[in-house]
């Protein structure tokens, strides 16, 4: 059993970088990271290095990052993956740097996300400087598409340590890996891709005066405001450039006593089954896996400069 300690980072492609890094910072408020790394721009949201690195190339997810104790466990789990049949490829050193990590791995799971297990994430110390006040507090989860949730449930749980939650009928596995509800959602999908990124924000009154922002300049909100009943937590899906969705959410539940909880199922079609507010449901908008620009390390080839006027 690999243990996976938290979620990483997510990396994602962008054919018209400065917008996708104007969207992230201005409008959903993520900070900016200096860098000198050509065609990368790295977006903070806590004390993590960064949560989001956008690519400048192709547009699709990269990579979802989930982070392993030390280079033992990475060991573990890379013999672990190829006993398993899967075709496990070392990160070379300057793919290391890009992620700000000591070492990592990277493979395909089944259903074709590319997945990176990776070894003492680099924190900063001083606080983020947030590009708005939307009230984020920290990246929350992140969700993939498989074509069948139930088998991608006994991967993540045969593969690693992650527990179901909850159920929505065939349609997602709400998966967790610490006491938090979820940090790891599987939503049924033709194929692989970023379903959403999840940001958590401080208070209830975030997650409203987030709305109207986003509704004031002109955002698309695919779902929200709304309450889950899965893990109580208020929502509000929106779009951003390259069919990235991004989420705020508050008040996700938490489960101390694994022995106590039993997972529960939710029929998608019935009412409050997605919002317990019941206003209009919708599945939030698929970033597709990036499948062709991958070079043997689970990076991606070298891009052209950031513009240096999103350099600060």
């Amino acid at each position: 059993m690999i243990e996976l300690e938290d979620i990483a980072y997510v990396r994602s492609g962008a054919r018209d970088l400065g917008v996708a890094v104007r969207f992230a910072t201005e409008i959903v408020g993520l900070e900016l990271v200096a860098s000198d790394e050509p065609g990368v721009a790295h977006l903070r949201a806590d004390a993590r290095h960064h949560c989001l690195a956008l690519v400048e190339g192709r547009s699709g997810v990269i990579a979802s990052g989930f982070t392993v104790a030390d280079d033992d466990a990475l060991a573990g789990a890379e013999g672990e993956l190829e006993r398993r049949g899967l075709t496990v490829r070392r990160l070379d050193a300057s793919a290391a740097r890009s992620r700000r990590v000591r070492s990592g791995i990277a493979f395909d799971d089944p259903f074709g996300n590319r997945i990176e297990l990776v070894t003492q994430q680099e924190s900063l110390a001083r606080p983020v400087a947030f590009g708005r006040a939307s009230g984020i507090t920290e990246f929350g989860h992140l969700c993939l598409d498989a074509p069948d949730v139930h088998e991608a449930y006994r991967f993540w749980s045969g593969t690693f340590n992650a527990k179901v939650s909850d159920w929505i009928g065939d349609a997602a596995c709400l998966m967790r890996i610490d006491p938090v509800h979820h940090k790891l959602a599987v939503f049924k999908g033709e194929g692989p891709g970023l379903c959403h990124m999840n940001f958590q924000v401080a208070t209830i009154d975030d997650v409203f005066r987030n709305w109207h922002f986003l509704v004031d300049h002109g955002v698309e909100i695919e779902m929200g405001p709304g309450r889950h009943p899965q893990s109580t937590a208020v929502f509000l899906y929106f779009l951003g450039p390259e069919s990235f969705t991004y989420e705020y959410s508050f008040g996700v539940r938490r489960i101390e006593h694994d022995a106590a909880w039993r997972p529960r199922t939710f029929d998608p079609a019935e009412p409050g089954s997605i919002d317990m507010w019941l206003g209009p449901t919708a599945r939030p908008t698929t970033q597709p896996q990036v499948r062709d620009v991958q070079d043997a390390e689970g990076a991606v080839p070298e891009a052209p400069a950031l513009d240096p006027a999103l350099s600060v």
